[in-house]
């Protein structure tokens, strides 16, 4: 039995660039992210999607429930998939974090770095992969889409792929991108990473 879970990271927000949002609440969707989120529900409305899942913070909901409106679903909530937990960074402007040494070594070496009160990167990790696998043994057989956040789906990427934690940074997960795995009991496939479908 195997799931196909096309991950896909919210779209665009307000904050996009300049901080760093973390787990913050009501974090809303910048125009050009609205734009995105309706591109996105358009072209994968299409694809045969048997639910619909999200992070609990609102820019992934907003983002999922434009896809799941186009499929008469309604938007589920998976904790597994939130957003890291940055601890102290979280609401920091990136600018503020800039030679930081903490922060230097936590973009090149994330296997052995925590934020400041925070998660680890191996912790989310941890939590995303085991998510991951328990919507796939839900959905056998099926395509599901789940948004969560970039630091999440590189993490997944990369255990899938077999990648070190401190390699994150060498690819992309755009904004409103979608990244398509095969999931089942017998491992996972990495069949996509960064469509960006709204370009």
């Amino acid at each position: 039995m195997t799931a196909t879970i096309l991950l896909i990271r919210h779209a665009a927000h307000v904050e996009l660039g300049r901080t760093l949002s973390g787990r913050r609440r009501d974090i809303a969707l910048s125009a050009e992210g609205l734009e995105q989120a309706e591109i996105v529900a358009d072209l994968l409305g299409v694809e045969p999607l048997a639910a619909v899942y999200s992070s609990p913070r609102e820019r992934a909901y907003y983002t999922a429930r434009a896809i799941a409106e186009q499929h008469e679903l309604k938007v589920e909530v998976a904790d597994g998939i939130d957003e890291l937990d940055f601890g102290e960074w979280t609401g920091m402007p990136f600018d503020a974090l800039e030679g930081d040494p903490l922060w230097d070594q936590w973009n090149s070496a994330r296997s052995i770095t925590r934020p400041p009160a925070g998660e680890s990167m191996e912790e989310a990790c941890r939590r995303a992969v085991d998510a991951l696998q328990e919507l796939a043994s839900r959905h056998p057989d099926q395509m599901i889409a789940a948004v969560s956040h970039c630091d999440i789906i590189r993490g997944l990427v990369a255990y899938y792929l077999g990648l070190s934690l401190d390699n994150l940074l060498r690819f992309d997960i755009d904004p409103a991108s979608v990244s398509r795995l095969m999931v089942g009991s017998w491992g996972a496939r990495v069949m996509s990473i960064n469509e960006r479908l709204y370009q």
